[in-house]
């Protein structure tokens, strides 16, 4: 299975990359398929199934509204995300529903989408379509969002072909000690064995191209999020912070030794909390790898080229570079799926994923990176994932900060050491996955246990 950077750093919408990336990528999917068979005039009807945990927490993910999307043929790389709300709010009040943006069909929203309390077999992310026409039934697929935006249908979860990029890679790695033999036996560091890859893809100017493009939403990501106040969309009358934040700091007269210290990790939390705050509002953002962590990256991308005194594009191409390696570490022998392993496997995977990146671009060896890794995710390690309210808010906007922070001490840990350490990068991921696999599902992105429950009980 071949990986790109480009897959697990997507631009997208929030506030969920499996709850609302995904299941928009999945209906605009059905939508082409329907198009490229000619079936379109046909249809007269569409229900929406949502299944599992995109029936317990998708209403509060926009999971509903990101289906409503994909079927009217939008995209979340190139969607507004300021047209959802009037487009959505004209279909309920119209009950008609333009599929692929231009075949008006009916579409009766009590009817029409269904959550349906059953997880399918496969994945807790699942969702059906089924197109009718005057006749029937005219055809139906099952999706199931797998986390961070990544999308299978039925037939590719029942082949057991889970990505269909079966590209050979000059240095195609699964475990973190085949990454470091190839670096070793190559002499390339990290980032440069990963640019090799992604030379089978593109250019190395287009891809440098691409993940400047990349770092120019999160940066635009972090400064939405620095212009926007008030309450946070959901119910839970959260309070934005970010913008409240970065006025206090900007006042800041010059700080001593010990006030630098934690002045840097007060703007760390600032740029967190913006891109989360801004993510729980449905605007536009990168997936790193997912929604519900995709603060961490940005933070520590911007808490480095903040504070330190040379910075270049270079920096930026092999920081996420380096973070995309362990990311595919963890996609292909754990998960990054907070509905599949909990929280750990979110802002755990994003927590090593920015220690490897800092660690790069800081000078590290690839055994230092990879111990860099390995600290930030093995003291992620249990992670819950259980949002209040099934909104990606409590505890997820503050959790982003908190890790973030925790990614730059694991890189500074590491670049102290010789990169040796006792328990392998291997064998936290696999611990990551084992531990997802013994945890209960209420604590699995389904708002049924936790945080989710104790703050109804308060």
């Amino acid at each position: 299975m071949a990986i790109s950077v480009f897959d697990l750093f997507k631009i997208g919408i929030g506030p969920s990359s499996s709850h609302t990336v995904g299941p928009m990528r999945a209906a605009a999917l059905f939508v082409q398929g329907l198009r490229e068979r000619g079936q379109l005039p046909q249809v007269r009807r569409v229900e929406v199934q949502l299944y599992g945990s995109l029936s317990a927490t998708g209403i509060g993910h926009g999971s509903d509204n990101a289906v409503i999307m994909g079927l009217m043929g939008e995209w979340p790389d190139a969607i507004d995300p300021s047209c959802i709300g009037p487009r959505i709010a004209q279909l309920r009040e119209r009950r008609t529903l333009l599929l692929d943006g231009h075949v008006p069909i009916a579409f009766e929203w009590s009817q029409d989408m269904r959550l349906i309390d059953e997880n399918l077999p496969f994945h807790p992310n699942a969702m059906t379509l089924i197109a009718d026409s005057a006749q029937g039934e005219l055809h139906r697929d099952t999706y199931y969002s797998v986390g961070g935006g990544f999308v299978v249908d039925a037939a590719q979860a029942a082949s057991g072909v889970l990505d269909m990029d079966r590209t050979a890679l000059p240095y195609d790695f699964g475990s973190a000690a085949q990454l470091l033999d190839l670096c070793r036996e190559h002499h390339l560091s990290v980032a440069a064995l990963m640019m090799a890859n992604e030379r089978i893809w593109r250019s190395e100017d287009e891809i440098r191209c691409g993940l400047m493009k990349l770092w120019h939403a999160m940066q635009d990501c972090v400064e939405q999020g620095l212009k926007h106040e008030g309450i946070l969309p959901g119910g839970l009358n959260v309070r934005r912070r970010a913008a409240r934040l970065h006025r206090s700091l900007q006042e800041l007269g010059k700080p001593n030794v010990i006030g630098s210290t934690l002045s840097a990790m007060e703007w760390v939390n600032l740029f967190a909390l913006a891109v989360n705050e801004e993510n729980a509002a449905g605007g536009r953002m990168v997936t790193a790898p997912t929604n519900g962590a995709a603060g961490i990256i940005p933070a520590v991308l911007h808490y480095f080229m903040k504070f330190s005194d040379e910075v270049s594009e270079a920096h930026v191409v092999d920081y996420l570079l380096s973070a995309a390696a362990i990311g595919i570490l963890c996609k292909k022998n754990a998960s990054i799926s907070g509905a599949e392993v909990g929280c750990q496997g979110e802002v755990g995977s994003a927590c090593a994923m920015a220690a490897a990146g800092l660690a790069q671009i800081l000078g590290a060896t690839p055994e230092q990176l990879c111990n860099a890794a390995e600290i930030g995710l093995e003291h992620n390690l249990g992670l819950t994932c259980d949002p209040v309210g099934g909104l990606v808010q409590v505890p997820c906007i503050e959790r982003n900060a908190i890790a973030a922070v925790k990614a730059i001490n694991a890189a500074q840990m590491a670049l102290r050491g010789d990169g040796q350490h006792f328990i392998s990068l291997d064998r936290v991921i696999r611990t990551m996955r084992d531990t997802g696999a013994d945890m209960h599902d209420k604590y699995k992105e389904t708002s049924r246990g936790g945080l989710a429950v104790s703050a109804v009980e308060c």
